[in-house]
Formats: structure tokens, C-alpha cells, sequence
């Protein structure tokens, strides 16, 4: 979000100083693993589409202005149990903003993407539009047009603390101290030690992703033939893949959040353990069998979750110079282009045109 943040507002001519902790496009916190999910017909609620919609387009821009492949809309199906949250919260949402979307039962599902093997009162949702961003692409191309565009961009430099000033604001690092007129914490994992004041309940969590080479090779998993998917199975362990990405012989698998421990971002456990890999082995092999073949890799990320799973997008209550987005609870990457021209907006104008009242710190206990 924070490079998202720095090309937008240099690309209002502002004067920008970039603070990162890591080294650009890091794998340390929750913005890597080569793919994120994209889609519309949102589960998670009908108020996110619009912008999601505005994510599109900017991503799009994005990709215009750097030349490179950035999105790949290859499709995306939600499935499910009629009576779960993830179909049924996908119809809502496509209903109320009238997005296109195809239902398929069952039978369908098995013969048009015969690698699942769905229970017989499963259905889904198929989302044309769907897709997946390329995070770690994402972020360098925000960072290499940020800095194009004058930003002052460091990393290896972590902040230490802030406060505000009579004019604005003041920065304290490892390195130095820097004032300036405005700031915007998005700080990810990290985001309620800079944020303390606010008492935020956020709750970092351990999460995995895992890379597994398919039983018969990848053809079937190839993007023109599977689109990327979500499972709710019958315990709500809803688990997640995409396509075989660039030619790879790997899929990529991951829970949404039934994997989730709590985690200090400073002393994460990156191990992942074998009981970790037998654990979404056992979803692969009952629902998606010729997936679950040699166990290749796996890396740990980490989700900042607030108590309803929404985002905290604002200014700070007690200082308008200073604007915040934290708590993206395992779903905020597809995002991360509309909030980079929201924090600009906030930080430049003190509002914004997008809908964000959902994401007022207000809400949280």
C-alpha cells in the first residue's frame, strides 16, 4: 500500500520521502508469493466492488505506463455449499452491482474442470473477469514509477516513532529524523506498534503458502483451462489456488485463514513444518486430488487481521495530517491500487471520493 501511496502522490507533484523497513518487493511481510486473487463478485461484501471495480482501472493504468504484465484475468470460480458464506455472499454482491456471472452445479463443475471433485450439492460461481495480480511486479512497478516521478525512496530503514508538529509531522528512524507536512502509515504487520495510540485490535497471524507439483503434470492446471479458485468445503476451511503461472510446473495452494496462528512480525516462525504440509494435503486429496503430487516449496506471510475483517482506512481521529490503512485481514492486495490513490487523496484533499465509511477506526472496539 505504501508504494501504491508514493506513485500516487508524486503523481501529484508532491514532494515524497519513502520509509521502508525491508528491501523493496521483500518477502518478509504480506505482499509476495508471485500471485493474489482479483475478482469482483465479492463475498467479503457488496461495498468493496465499487472498489474493487476503480482497482482494475488502475492497475490497468498501471500496466500502460510500465509495459509490463501485471493482471491476468483468466477467470475465477467461488465453490461451495449453497448454505456456506463464500456462494452465496459472491451472488449477493454480483446481484446488487449487476456484474455478469454463470452458476454451474456439481455436475458442470466436474466436466468443465474435471480436476475437482465436488460433493453432490455443490455449486459455484464462475467470474469471468476474475484473475490474479502479480504482487511482488505490482510493487516494483509502483516503486520504479514513484521514484520516476521524483519520490525519495529508502529502504533498510525502519521508523521508530512519530509525532505531529505544529506544521506537520515528524519521522524518527534507525537512520535519522525527517519532518514533513504530511504522513501515511501503512506499515502493514508492523502497523500496530506505529499506530499504538489508536489501539487498534489488530491480530497478526502466521500464514502459508504452498507450492505443490501436480499428479500428471500441469496441463490441466494450465491458465486457459483453470481458471483461479476458492473452496469452502463442509467445515468452512476455505482453501485457495491459482493456475500454473508463466509456464511453471508448480501450483500454488493456501487456506484463507484455518492455518492462521498469531505472530510477532519480528520473530515469525518462516519454518514450515511437516504437519503444516499434511494439514492442506488432506483438503487437496478430498476435493482436488491430482493437485496434491510432490510437495515443492512453501513460504510464510502474514495477514494483519481487525476483529470484522474489514480494512482501517482513514485519518487519524486526532490528527488530519496524518492518514492510515492497516487491518487488511488476508484480502487487501487487489486493492492495493485504489488505496494508494485514496491515501493521496486523504493526504492532499482530507477526504475522498471513494466509499470508505466501512473502514473508519470508529467502528472497532
Amino acid at each position: 500500500m505504501g508504494s501504491a501511496a508514493a506513485y500516487h502522490l508524486a503523481g501529484r507533484g508532491k514532494k515524497v520521502l519513502g520509509l521502508e523497513r525491508h528491501a523493496p518487493a521483500h518477502d518478509k511481510g504480506s505482499s509476495h508469493g508471485e500471485s493474489r486473487i482479483i475478482r469482483q463478485a465479492y463475498f467479503e461484501g457488496a461495498e468493496y466492488v465499487p472498489l474493487v471495480s476503480r482497482a482494475y482501472e488502475l492497475w490497468e493504468e498501471l500496466e500502460g505506463e510500465t509495459g509490463e504484465d501485471l493482471v491476468t484475468p483468466c477467470g475465477g470460480l467461488m465453490i461451495g455449499p449453497e448454505s456456506g458464506e463464500l456462494v452465496p455472499g459472491s451472488v449477493a454482491s454480483a446481484e446488487e452491482h449487476g456484474l455478469p456471472y454463470e452458476m454451474l452445479d456439481a455436475a458442470d463443475l466436474r466436466r468443465r474442470f474435471p480436476v475437482f471433485e465436488p460433493g453432490p450439492e455443490t455449486i459455484a460461481l464462475f467470474e469471468k473477469r476474475a484473475g490474479f495480480v502479480r504482487p511482488e511486479a505490482t510493487v516494483k512497478a509502483h516503486l520504479g514509477r514513484a521514484a520516476a516521478l521524483g519520490a525519495d525512496l529508502r529502504f533498510g530503514e525502519p521508523v521508530v516513532s512519530w509525532e505531529v508538529t505544529e506544521w506537520g509531522v515528524r519521522v524518527r528512524t534507525q537512520n535519522g529524523l525527517y519532518e514533513a507536512e504530511r504522513l501515511v502509515v501503512a506499515a502493514g504487520a508492523w502497523a500496530g506498534e506505529l499506530l499504538s495510540d489508536l489501539g487498534l485490535p489488530l491480530e497478526v497471524t502466521r500464514q502459508i503458502l504452498f507450492w505443490f507439483r501436480p499428479r500428471g503434470g500441469t496441463a490441466a492446471f494450465a491458465p486457459d483451462r483453470l481458471p483461479i479458485w476458492i473452496f469452502e468445503p463442509d467445515d468452512g476451511n476455505m482453501f485457495y489456488s491459482f493456475p500454473a503461472i508463466d509456464g511453471a510446473d508448480t501450483v500454488k495452494a493456501a487456506f484463507f485463514r484455518a492455518d492462521g496462528t498469531p505472530a510477532d512480525p519480528d520473530t515469525i516462525d518462516r519454518e514450515v513444518h511437516a504437519n503444516e504440509v499434511d494439514f492442506i494435503r488432506r483438503y487437496l486429496e478430498r476435493h482436488v486430488p491430482s493437485m496434491n503430487g510432490e510437495f515443492v516449496r512453501a513460504k510464510t506471510c502474514m495477514y494483519t487481521n481487525t476483529p470484522d475483517q474489514h480494512f482501517v482506512i482513514s485519518t487519524h481521529p486526532d490528527h488530519p495530517q496524518v492518514a492510515v490503512a492497516a487491518g487488511f485481514s488476508g484480502h487487501g492486495y487487489k486493492f492495493c491500487s485504489v488505496v494508494g490513490e485514496i491515501l493521496a487523496d486523504l493526504s492532499t484533499k482530507g477526504e475522498t471520493r471513494h466509499p470508505i465509511g466501512l473502514f473508519s477506526p470508529a467502528r472497532l472496539p
